[in-house]
């Protein structure tokens, strides 16, 4: 097989690490009403937040690395996010009978992270000709939790605290994944998973503490914390997320399965699912009552099959029609900035 074939092979590694994230994407919002309510659920919650939008936008920015003008970024993710804000804002208004407005420059739900690909991938080009642009990106990420800023304005608290590992993941390379994958650093993965999900289970220390810490929206006097407490905890939050994120790197299987061909369609599950879950939040009791263990196996069942059931293929047509429709204005190559494929 020569080298092109295998370049334009799936990489169902990534696959498969997409299918588990988007799935714990959904499981994450889906408990929101209900985690308190058993043990099982209160450590599952904590787990998945811990870590599962670092590997998202981990592996965001290691597809990031083929560069694209900005008219093509434009459309593949700017007009969506303005698609998508607009459906969000009907939905509110027309089914869930909210009292919203059209805020563009305040995300919807789980938009912020649109617009979040879309600001990394435009400014990345020239951050990273800032000498030791990542240490600038973690000092960013902490001070950030310092300032006042109350409110979800273009999402920036986010945008500034998840950037490293989006950096991160466009320096990552093929040699530095074929290390992980080794059978030293899969044995240290399964040690670094036993010990924290063990830690979750048996200490009640970091039950003083709100999930909240790992959600990069909140500064740190909402957190209740000063900004040195502030900052120490989010210097533990970027290791964790980094450790776990490689962990599972390190531990996923890389073989073809029934469920890796999601891998490939997140974005209408990502799309979809919260709608879902904002209409049963809003016009139901059916997640707030999740309380035995039993019944949060069913939720976990539902969240999965709701994966599957958006990654069909009306619904990834629908976003691909999105992704695709003309840019609202042409920059000619010469001149268009570049930024990174988006894949």
């Amino acid at each position: 097989m020569n080298t092109d074939t295998k370049e334009k092979q799936r990489d169902y590694l990534f696959d498969n690490y997409k299918v588990l994230l988007i799935i714990l994407v959904i499981i994450g919002h889906f408990t929101e009403p209900s985690y308190q309510n058993n043990d099982f659920l209160y450590t599952l919650k904590w787990l998945i937040v811990s870590f599962h939008m670092p590997a998202f936008i981990f592996i965001s920015g290691y597809f990031s690395k083929r560069e694209l003008t900005f008219a093509k970024l434009f459309q593949k993710l700017a007009v969506p996010y303005l698609v998508y804000e607009v459906i969000y804002y009907l939905f509110y208004v027309l089914i869930l009978h909210k009292d919203t407005k059209l805020y563009l420059l305040y995300p919807k739900f789980s938009l912020w992270y649109i617009l979040a690909l879309f600001v990394w991938r435009m400014v990345t080009p020239y951050f990273k000709k800032i000498p030791h642009y990542m240490l600038i990106s973690i000092l960013s990420g902490l001070l950030i939790g310092c300032s006042d800023m109350t409110d979800n304005f273009l999402s920036l608290p986010r945008i500034l605290v998840f950037y490293p590992f989006f950096l991160a993941g466009m320096s990552f390379s093929r040699e530095t994944l074929t290390m992980l994958r080794s059978r030293k650093f899969q044995l240290f993965s399964a040690g670094i998973l036993f010990t924290f999900i063990t830690y979750l289970i048996i200490d009640d220390g970091h039950t003083d503490y709100s999930l909240k810490i790992f959600y990069g929206r909140y500064n740190y006097d909402f957190l209740d914390m000063t900004d040195g407490e502030g900052i120490f905890c989010r210097i533990l939050c970027y290791a964790i997320g980094f450790l776990l994120t490689f962990a599972f790197l390190s531990l996923l299987t890389e073989q073809k399965n029934i469920l890796s061909y999601i891998g490939s369609r997140t974005m209408p599950i990502y799309l979809f699912h919260g709608l879902t879950y904002s209409y049963l939040k809003e016009c139901t009791s059916v997640l707030d009552d999740v309380e035995t263990v039993p019944e949060s196996i069913i939720l976990l069942v539902f969240c999965t099959a709701l994966a599957i059931l958006f990654s069909t293929l009306p619904f990834n047509r629908f976003t691909k029609i999105v992704s695709n429709l003309p840019a609202a204005f042409e920059v000619s190559p010469s001149n268009a900035p570049q930024v990174f494929m988006i894949h």
